[in-house]
């Protein structure tokens, strides 16, 4: 016998010391999650964020401590006909007294009357770090609710970044929650579907569940090193339901295959673990490679997420390669156990050969020219739309408008534009300078309606009179043409010719150059993290298959469903029409991180599937068969739980897609499109047609006859014997 690989190692110390290796991963599970419990997550800062001009920009002026306060704002308008001003100010005046009241609040300004005379608004100054503000808004928040109480007949509201971002937090909070509830459940059942068996479908959910568990203890310790971007949390739960439940369920397929052909329960689980185990291992690289590639875009977002992605894939796959055989190996035939017996009689494996694939299959063999033109003509098709794709920030516009102050946040900017998107001119002088740079600029935009006008520009200057800060807002959103068009001419016009001779640097930061400058970013990282992907990922599959063709194709083929799925992301997101299904209001763009880290995950997916297909094709080949045959038995072998896996990816990723914030509709439908068609077009259709045709130029430049991992030698019962493939 040979050399066993440390997968099949692995395999067989957990299934012949069960218990110690299921206690094993318990206090694994446990120590990751009391560790992050007791670390606490640290979050990114603005600073942390910033990239270009723009972050350049916020680092000049925290440098100079000329960073904003926490500022909120209550607003008072009639809920119906025109404003009473008397009792506007009457309550104004309460709503002052009660705040000054507050520990937490610094200072509160005079109301300001809107021009119309239809608001009124009172600006507070809260004390401490404005990035932590939001962890102590609720006491203005419910003096506010207070005085509101009192007067049923006029709207108060209290809107700015900490109440905002308190929402947020809080809808994520729900979203989060009820993305779990509702996981868990779809899953279930899609895997009783899949197996007829409850103990069966529940074991991938346990570990997949127990893995996240793991995950996000450790993710949350890692954010000491990388601070955390506030998605982390779901993305994990994202990848890790999906990848946690796909692995066990390669895994236990091939457990149960090798069974239904009378193998023992140890080499089963031995067989499962040199193929499955294998692929799982080798996919998992792949996933992890793609993840690392975000590392490459300089960026504290795309850093969080890559680290949260990759702790999750790998803690998954230890778990389907280590305490998985344990449980398999102590659970035998009893994992088949509370049978569901219509579906355990459709799904149960039996010895013969599929009957459904080799139909649907049929006809790709029979006309292999056609089927690739066709099928490849589809995806080109889907992939079209995302030749315009138009990419922009999150900002205050693209939040749920379920979050009471985003819509509040709308009527304080309908009555006072100056409060709502805004640049921040920042200038380096000499000393002395900073007084005769705001008349220069006021001159030049005045009646320039591409700025806000119905409030003086807010002006700061450092302590030693070197940098100034002018805060210059715009009627328009953010992401919006108008804003935009006044950022460039701003930066390279209106500047230049007004402070070129007195400030020795001119930056513009803000809200609107933030989401301009982090498109331009992310388009400028796009090559390079695609470009590391695909090189590393084509040595993974190179050294794994020892075929540069095989590397090759899977490139190609990887790469045609990414681009069909950003084509339906963008026809879904930068039009109207899905609003009303998905509940979401198109700002005609997609939020700029979605391309690059959909891109990332796309790829490590797709290559989960392609390395499990291909694997079973090769062991055809390894057995002697034709390119044709080898291709029929590897996609009809695995067609099944291929299709299971994708079912289970895509009601997960689906679910997402009816959460509230936009970031996770685009993800959970980008990825969800992704993965149903890689399943139902690519390794249906693609992928057999094209190996087809190659024929044994698949395997170039290896010769058939070598091994590189271990497979059955023969289809009977009997002891397996482990060869070498590959």
């Amino acid at each position: 016998m040979k050399k066993r690989s440390a997968t099949v190692r692995a395999a067989r110390w957990s299934a012949t010391h069960p218990w110690r290796a299921i206690a094993l991963w318990v206090v694994f599970v446990a120590v990751c999650s009391f560790v992050g419990q007791m670390a606490g997550e640290k979050k990114a800062t603005d600073v942390d964020m910033g990239v270009g001009q723009s972050g350049h920009a916020a680092k000049v002026l925290h440098d100079a401590g000329l960073t904003d306060p926490a500022g909120e704002n209550v607003l008072i308008t009639a809920k119906s006909g025109s404003l009473n001003q008397g009792e506007a100010k009457a309550v104004a005046a309460d709503i002052s007294n009660r705040m000054r009241a507050l520990s937490g609040v610094s200072k509160v300004d005079s109301p300001i009357v809107a021009p119309d005379g239809k608001a009124l608004l009172v600006p507070i100054t809260m004390k401490g770090d404005p990035d932590t503000a939001g962890d102590r808004v609720k006491p203005l928040v419910n003096a506010t609710a207070a005085v509101a109480g009192q007067h049923p007949q006029l709207r108060v509201e209290e809107v700015g970044d900490a109440s905002i971002n308190d929402g947020v937090n809080k809808q994520l909070s729900k979203d989060f929650s009820k993305s779990e509830k509702l996981s868990v459940p779809v899953t279930l059942i899609i895997l009783l579907v899949a197996f007829g068996a409850i103990i069966a479908a529940g074991v991938p959910v346990l570990l997949a569940i127990s893995a996240v568990v793991a995950a996000l203890g450790i993710s949350t310790l890692a954010t000491h090193l990388i601070p955390s971007n506030g998605s982390v949390s779901e993305v994990i739960l994202l990848m890790g339901m999906a990848v946690g439940v796909d692995y066990s369920l390669f895994y236990l397929k091939r457990e149960r295959e090798e069974r239904a052909r009378n193998r023992g329960k140890i080499d089963a689980i031995e067989i499962a673990a040199a193929t499955s185990g294998h692929s799982i291992v080798v996919s998992a690289m792949a996933v992890i490679v793609s993840m690392a590639g975000l590392y490459l875009a300089q960026d504290a977002i795309f850093s969080s997420i890559a680290t949260g992605g990759v702790i999750v894939v790998a803690v998954a796959m230890l778990g389907s390669v280590t305490v998985l055989p344990a449980l398999l190996a102590k659970l035998g035939r009893a994992v088949d156990r509370p049978r569901v017996p219509f579906l355990w009689r459709l799904t149960a494996i039996r010895s013969g050969e599929p009957r459904l694939w080799p139909k649907v299959l049929g006809p790709t063999l029979r006309h292999p020219v056609r089927a690739l033109a066709i099928s490849v003509l589809v995806l080109l098709g889907l992939a079209a739309p995302a030749i315009g794709m138009t990419l922009h920030d999150s900002t205050a516009q693209d939040l749920p408008r379920s979050i009471p102050a985003v819509q509040t946040y709308e009527r304080m900017v309908h009555e006072f534009p100056s409060k709502g998107s805004s640049y921040d001119i920042v200038l380096k002088t000499d000393s002395g300078k900073a007084a005769t740079v705001l008349p220069a600029l006021q001159d030049r935009i005045k009646g320039n309606p591409l700025y806000a006008h119905d409030q003086p520009p807010t002006v700061k200057t450092s302590r030693d009179d070197t940098v100034t800060s002018i805060e210059l807002a715009t009627p328009y959103e953010a992401n919006s043409k108008q804003a935009v068009q006044g950022l460039k001419e701003l930066r390279n016009d209106i500047l230049p010719a007004t402070v070129g001779g007195i400030a020795s640097e001119h930056i513009v930061g803000g809200e609107v150059a933030q989401s301009y400058d982090y498109a331009a970013h992310q388009r400028d990282k796009l090559p390079l993290v695609i470009g590391f992907v695909l090189a590393l990922t084509f040595l993974m599959m190179a050294i794994t298959f020892r075929s540069i063709m095989v590397a090759l194709t899977a490139i190609a083929i990887n790469l045609l469903s990414a681009a069909a799925a950003f084509g339906v992301l963008v026809a879904v997101f930068q039009h109207t029409w899905a609003e009303g299904i998905l509940k979401f209001h198109s700002t005609g763009a997609i939020v700029s991180w979605i391309p690059l880290f959909l891109f990332a995950v796309l790829f490590g997916l797709s290559m989960d599937y392609h390395v499990f297909v291909v694997s079973r094709i090769r062991e055809g080949v390894e057995r002697g068969m034709s390119t044709k045959d080898a291709v029929n038995y590897g996609i009809t072998r695995s067609a099944g739980v291929v299709t299971s896996a994708a079912v289970v990816m895509v009601s997960v990723f689906a679910i997402f897609a009816t959460l509230s914030m936009i970031e996770m509709k685009q993800l959970g439908i980008g990825l969800a499109a992704a993965v149903l068609i890689d399943a139902l077009v690519v390794r249906i259709v693609v992928l057999p047609s094209l190996m087809t045709l190659l024929g044994r130029a698949n395997w170039w430049p290896s010769k058939l006859g070598r091994k590189s991992y271990a497979v059955p030698a023969t289809e009977s019962g009997g002891r397996h014997q482990l060869e070498r493939v590959g």
